[in-house]
């Protein structure tokens, strides 16, 4: 692991983290972590969705919740600045996923820390947990966080403002893709998002070569073991007007997991911490604090 040290100005824009990380997950590959906060602050790794990278949390780790909690955000692979290879094995075997949550955890050395997963990141905590188990975290969050993957989901669990735009996000074309990453994003929110939100989602997806979002695709996914035997505390947090990951997947873990507590968020799609990042904010605190004491 190397460490590279910001230092502290106020001169530094935003945007700097405190520590910037490069860790070695499954099968050796490079995942690009960053940290922003409370060094001795309760931690909490977030796991951003499908063809997204860290930046999607800025909401968070530019807030209050950098004054009392350590903030941990990584490049899932094959996204952002983590090392992407093209080769569906590098994405097919779910251990590797959860060595990439195990080697953060391991090398940054969170104690118990709340695991925060929207979208895909749902699977890549089902993962981490039927590999690792439960003991090493204090809570999980899933945030529009999805569990299940595989064509009896689609059009029952995964909606139309993503199975409408996959073909063109997958597709050997750049036009295409563009195309149908424009629809994708513009699909996340029930209310059009401020201009600069929009433009960092849309570059960020653009880093992620078609065939990566493909090969994450392809997997068939179902957490319901996972969920069935899960101790630490569940939030499901997941917006009313969803149309990419449906209500339905939010009420399918509350239905299995005994420890899950829902947050609806009426007139709100698939961003609950984009489009209502205080209330996300004063729960994730709150759920991380209750864990902590």
């Amino acid at each position: 692991m190397t460490a590279v040290i910001q230092p502290t100005s106020r001169d530094l824009q935003p945007t700097e983290p405190t520590k910037i990380y490069a860790v070695r997950g499954g099968g050796g590959l490079r995942l690009h972590v960053r940290e922003w906060g409370n060094a001795d602050g309760p931690p909490i790794l977030f796991m951003h969705g499908w063809s997204q990278s860290h930046l999607c949390w800025a909401k968070q780790y530019h807030s209050a919740l950098a004054e009392e909690f350590r903030l941990v955000a990584y490049d899932l692979r094959g996204h952002g600045m983590s090392q992407a290879p093209l080769g569906p094995e590098h994405y097919a075997n779910g251990k590797l996923w959860a060595d990439d949550v195990a080697a953060i955890i391991d090398q940054l050395r969170l104690d118990r820390p709340v695991l925060v997963g929207w979208s895909y990141g749902g699977f890549i905590i089902c993962d981490y947990l039927r590999a690792h188990g439960q003991d090493r975290i204090g809570a999980v969050a899933l945030v529009a966080g999805a569990v299940t993957l595989g064509p009896a989901a689609f059009g029952t669990l995964l909606g139309p403002g993503f199975l409408d735009h996959f073909a063109d996000a997958t597709a050997d074309d750049l036009p295409t893709n563009i195309r149908g990453i424009r629809g994708l994003v513009q699909a996340f929110p029930a209310t059009p998002y401020p201009p600069d939100d929009v433009e960092t989602l849309l570059c960020s997806s653009m880093t992620v070569p078609a065939q990566i979002r493909a090969n994450l695709a392809a997997r068939e996914i179902d957490g319901d073991d996972v969920l069935r035997t899960l101790k630490a505390p569940l939030l499901v947090t997941h917006g009313r007007l969803d149309t990419v990951v449906l209500p339905a997947m939010a009420e399918h873990v509350l239905a299995t997991c005994p420890t899950a507590e829902p947050s609806w968020y009426d007139g709100v799609g698939h961003t609950t911490f984009l489009e209502d990042p205080d209330r996300f904010n004063h729960e994730l605190a709150a759920l991380t604090r209750r864990v902590s004491s």
